[in-house]
């Protein structure tokens, strides 16, 4: 029986994340082609997707990183087949050389890059609005509010793409992504064979002569959009109010519940922006024309704001338009402060404050987990350098090594920078770094640094914290995996055999639960100069009891001879250990059994599991 996802069920309604829910409107569209780079809070898509694989009709990977993803699906449209793209907004980055080109050149086949934005930083170091890429391109954005909207948009903005040959973005937020709402099924056809190239260099290949012409045809496709856009179903009016209220995303899932809430709907016209570029210009000039002010509430930046703004002046419109002036440019929005925001406008009080007395909830910040191997590497280096010298990090759950006590993370750029800017660090300071990268981390980006460092005759100590898997995001696949979560992988890169054919001659792996063995090779990497580098494999303990079926058979426990002296906690902060009165003590049901506390502490035995 075919999962409920991929089965042909028109009618049918399930509850579904809203990351499910476009895997869903992309079956009913047909797609055919689905590449990626998991990030959060993407990451559910195409995990989905991968999962439903062995009986989907559709290829999908895992790319290496998401410039490579959207050039595999830049090539599959060209040559005529539907593909989805996801990515997190900071993928876009990475991806934005071959997007800028693929607005010019076009998507014969229909393309939805799916942009999960993150206001409020939840999971990113950063909380910029993809919308601009969209304005910097030119692409039509669908931006939905529920899960119903994020599965048909997404089969809408595929057929849609294809229908005008334009790239499509589909830009969410993580409480859009990560929402669950009921979802009525469309029928899910067979998607069939894509259509297939149709050689026309004048189209696909941008030299200048070319490019001009691709320019002026975008600029059409813009109009025609634009059109598109004025009659959508997406972009609605109610209400009759002389407060005119415009808002897009998941900011008008937060208009609704205050008005609900407020009690104030009958006080505003609410104009609703599901598809939000080209803005539909006949339609807003039309509610800005019934309407005394306009607020405009939308998250990050003030896009739509500035659109209405621009607008407004060139049809010599003097409506009062508020915006950032009335609501933040970062964080996420809730139900209170738009509903306050609102208020002000009527000029109404604000919501009446909660006098209840809450207790302050106690701090609880991130940590690597029980039995995670990065936590030997960080201890072995930081016995070895201590503060002598600079640690450059990287994106990953090994970010966290950034926490006392380990202490292993001075400064960070973006994925691949461990690198590059441990080498510029080296050189401007001439103190020695230490820089850590994980192993899907280093396939997505750290390769062409590692390139460059040598080339350029770097002092670098590069560690590749090689888990066996990408954990942060969910336990991906990355090309130097043995085994997935649905197979073997058949054919894994080697990272050390990489690191050498780049030219790296001083290279040592170790186990990082091995703690005699991981402190005798950074003695040695440290004594010698250059680009060396050391591979600290061992398997995130999630994934090898997950995938592997591996557990270890013993655990540790504090023995009675404890001092509590708290040596262990203070050294490793490992979350399995707690303080029990004056002495340490170890749960044994959170303890994965690496026995590092063993090699720290004399007071700490093993034990069979379970005994």
């Amino acid at each position: 029986m075919a999962n409920p996802l991929l089965a042909d069920t028109p009618g049918a309604t399930h509850l579904l994340l809203g990351n499910e829910a476009i895997v869903r409107g992309c079956v009913e569209a047909g797609v055919q082609v689905v590449t990626c780079y998991p990030g959060t809070p993407s990451s559910e898509v195409p995990d989905t997707f991968y999962k439903l694989s062995p009986e989907g009709k559709y290829y999908f990977e895992y790319s290496v990183n998401e410039k490579v993803a959207l050039e595999v699906a830049a090539g599959a449209t060209m040559g005529g087949a539907k593909a989805l793209v996801t990515m997190k907004h900071v993928g876009v980055n990475v991806a934005a050389d071959p997007l800028m080109t693929l607005c010019y050149t076009g998507a014969p086949g229909g393309l939805v890059l799916l942009s999960a934005d993150d206001p409020g930083c939840h999971s990113s170091q950063n909380e910029q609005d993809n919308r601009i890429y969209a304005r910097l391109g030119g692409m039509p954005v669908l931006e939905p509010a529920t899960a119903q909207e994020a599965k048909d948009m997404a089969r809408d903005g595929l057929l849609l793409s294809k229908k005008h040959g334009a790239p499509l973005l589909l830009r969410t937020t993580t409480r859009v992504n990560h929402l669950r709402g009921p979802v009525e099924f469309g029928p899910a056809p067979d998607p069939g064979k894509p259509d297939g190239f149709t050689r026309s260099p004048s189209k696909f290949v941008p030299i200048p002569a070319f490019s001009r012409p691709m320019h002026l045809a975008l600029i059409d496709r813009l109009a025609a959009l634009r059109e598109e856009a004025e009659h959508s179903p997406y972009n609605t009016v109610t209400g009759e109010g002389k407060l005119g209220i415009v808002c897009s995303g998941i900011s008008r899932a937060y208009v609704a519940d205050a008005l609900a809430a407020s009690g104030l709907a009958d006080k505003c016209s609410v104009l609703e922006l599901g598809f939000t570029h080209p803005l539909p210009e006949t339609l807003c000039l039309d509610f800005l024309n019934g309407v005394d002010k306009v607020l405009v509430v939308e998250e990050l930046e003030p896009i739509l704001e500035n659109d209405l703004r621009v607008l407004a002046q060139k049809n010599g419109l003097g409506v009062k338009i508020s915006g950032k002036d009335a609501l933040p440019r970062h964080g996420e929005f809730n139900i209170t402060m738009v509903d306050n925001a609102i208020r002000a406008e009527l000029g109404e009080g604000p919501v009446p404050a909660c006098d209840c007395e809450l207790p302050e909830l106690p701090g609880r910040p991130p940590n690597l987990c029980a039995g995670c191997p990065h936590r030997g590497t960080y201890f072995a280096a930081r016995n070895v350098f201590g503060d002598d010298a600079i640690y450059s990090s990287d994106i990953g759950c090994y970010t966290l090594g950034i926490l006392p006590p380990l202490k292993a993370a001075d400064f960070l750029v973006c994925m691949g920078s461990s690198v590059s800017a441990g080498s510029g660090m080296a050189m401007a300071t001439g103190k020695p770094v230490v820089a850590f990268i994980g192993d899907s981390t280093f396939f997505h980006s750290g390769l062409t640094g590692v390139a460059n460092a040598v080339f350029n005759k770097h002092n670098l100590l590069l560690v590749v914290l090689d888990n066996r898997t990408t954990a942060m995001t969910g336990h991906q696949p990355n090309p130097g995996v043995d085994k997935t979560v649905i197979g073997e992988n058949d054919n894994p890169l080697s990272i050390e055999a990489a690191i050498r054919g780049l030219g790296v001659t001083e290279i040592r792996t170790v186990n990082p639960f091995n703690q005699k063995k991981t402190v005798e090779a950074f003695e040695e990497l440290k004594a010698l100069s250059g680009v060396r580098v050391l591979i600290a494999k061992e398997p995130c303990p999630l994934y090898a009891r997950r995938v592997y079926k591996k557990v270890a058979p013993q655990v540790a426990y504090v023995a009675e001879s404890c001092v509590g002296r708290h040596d262990c906690l203070e050294k490793l902060a490992c979350p399995a250990m707690y303080r029990d009165g004056d002495k340490a003590a170890i749960n044994p049901i959170l303890c994965n059994g690496c026995m590092l506390c063993l090699q720290v502490c004399g007071h700490i035995k093993a034990k069979k599991r379970g005994s």
